[in-house]
């Protein structure tokens, strides 16, 4: 017997705003639940109330940013389980997203179908 197939809820974090509706309308038109924060407080908030089954969170944004956000996530019990796959323009940021425990990285601008793909292969390593 097949399992019923569940939507993949996705978390979105930017604070541009065309790449937050770029990655939200892609992601919703491939099946997830999507919601999204233009910084990192937002993300945090949204994230502990919402439990997303993985958040996409750019580095670079005002107020409080992806670095300090993430690490944030991942110190929490409520939301340390959640994958978090790091977006950023600059290629040297990668070691630093890993230092905060991000599990993903994609170089900006990133294709949503290759966001797509680390979002599958993060949660489904085996398909």
């Amino acid at each position: 017997m097949r399992k019923p197939h569940v939507a993949i809820s996705v978390l979105v974090v930017d604070d541009d705003r065309d790449a937050r509706a770029m990655y939200r309308m892609y992601l919703m038109h491939v099946g997830c639940k999507v919601r999204t924060a233009r910084d990192g407080h937002a993300a945090i908030t949204k994230a502990n109330a919402w439990a997303p089954d993985v958040i996409v969170m750019d580095l670079a944004m005002p107020r409080l940013d992806g670095w300090t956000a993430s690490r944030w996530l991942k110190s929490s019990p409520a939301t340390a389980h959640i994958p978090i796959i790091a977006l950023s323009a600059a290629l040297a940021a990668r070691e630093h997203a890993r230092e905060a425990g991000c599990d993903g990285f994609l170089a900006k601008p990133c294709q949503p179908d290759l966001l797509w793909w680390e979002i599958r292969a993060l949660l489904h390593p085996e398909a």
